[in-house]
């Protein structure tokens, strides 16, 4: 069935059909997929839930189109699938999560849980996350945890000579991560205000996702191997780059996060390295008190009147809650994704 829904919209520029998939049909297939590739059946499930969620959200690079790229990252051996993540302490009695080589969405799970039980107590929690894979949608975390009163911040990075995908600011090679940024705040009456974004004009995931579903970029976010703009995402592959978003800021952000990731919390292993800090809010403002004040800033910039061309002013991490609940359980996937997720679920159920 083609999706019709108006609500939707992507980044990518599909010529091809959408079919609209049920969340639950999604958890299903996908389930399988990751305990086929060996993984415990709690991680499947939780990896699975946390895809399709973001599918949800309108976030199409980090949703459930990811379960091929973690099938053939399990399958290479980048990623080991049947390992769990443990609580541990660096020699410095630092608290650090371990992920053991394994898919990075339990291990962060598991950093912003114990983030959000210090802080509780102590007020700030600070820690850092090692030796994992992809972590997912790390929005969907800080959500989470600003609901329980926590302002989040989420710095991660390193591996360029593996993960050599952004140009850096007036350069023609790939040289650094897309480096995300995540920070999460508890909000006003809609909920959290949550800003998670590369470092770069797009997220690797959409370029994933273009190639896989054989749709073009968005103009000026990717140049060629030669330094040329192009919106085919072969191009990338071939040893083209992702522009920094911001031009020189977003340069000096994926800079900086990269300082953090490998010069502060050392070399990395599998993907990245991540440094989480949890501020308890209730330590500062009563919890009523800041919704109200947060409210009164943030419905002062919803007024604002829209610039030619915009519907609204948005506020971060809105348009994600907006985009779940008018989705109302269901996925609009480009076919040819569906299709392969299907044709891999066949083969590994095989």
């Amino acid at each position: 069935m083609q999706s019709s829904s108006p609500e939707f919209t992507s980044k990518l520029h599909l010529e091809g059909k959408r079919i609209l998939i049920t969340a639950d049909q999604a958890v299903y297939h996908l389930r399988r997929i990751f305990s086929g590739c060996g993984c415990q059946p709690d991680i499947a499930d939780a990896v699975a839930h946390h895809l399709v969620d973001a599918s949800l959200c309108g976030v199409e690079s980090h949703g459930i189109m990811r379960c091929l790229q973690y099938a053939k990252q399990f399958r290479s051996g980048y990623m080991d699938a049947g390992v769990v993540p443990m609580l541990t302490t660096d020699p410095k009695n630092n608290i650090e999560i371990n992920g053991n080589g394994g898919i990075g969405i339990p291990a962060m799970t598991m950093a912003y849980q114990h983030a959000a039980k210090t802080a509780a107590t102590t007020g700030i929690s600070m820690l850092a996350i090692r030796n994992l894979g992809h972590t997912g949608r790390h929005g969907a975390f800080a959500d989470a945890a600003a609901e329980h009163g926590l302002m989040t911040i989420l710095i991660g990075g390193g591996n360029r000579a593996i993960w050599r995908q952004v140009a850096p600011y007036g350069g023609a090679e790939a040289k650094l991560p897309t480096n995300p940024y995540c920070i999460g705040f508890p909000g006003g009456d809609r909920g959290s205000v949550v800003l998670d974004f590369a470092t770069s004009k797009i997220a690797g995931g959409w370029i994933y996702a273009a190639q896989n579903a054989g749709a073009d970029l968005p103009a000026d976010c990717v140049i060629d191997k030669h330094g040329i703009p192009t919106t085919n995402p072969d191009d990338y592959f071939d040893g083209g780059a992702i522009l920094p978003s911001g031009e020189q800021k977003g340069y000096a952000l994926a800079l900086m996060a990269e300082l953090i990731a490998e010069a502060l919390l050392g070399k990395v292993k599998t993907e990245a390295n991540w440094l989480l800090i949890a501020i308890d809010t209730r330590r500062f403002q009563d919890a009523d008190q800041l919704q109200n004040m947060a409210e009164h800033i943030l419905d002062d910039i919803r007024q604002c009147p829209p610039a030619p061309g915009f519907n609204q002013v948005e506020i971060p991490g809105e348009r994600e809650r907006h985009h779940r609940t008018v989705a109302d359980g269901v996925i609009p996937v480009p076919e040819k994704t569906w299709a392969d997720i299907l044709a891999l679920e066949s083969e590994l159920m095989a």
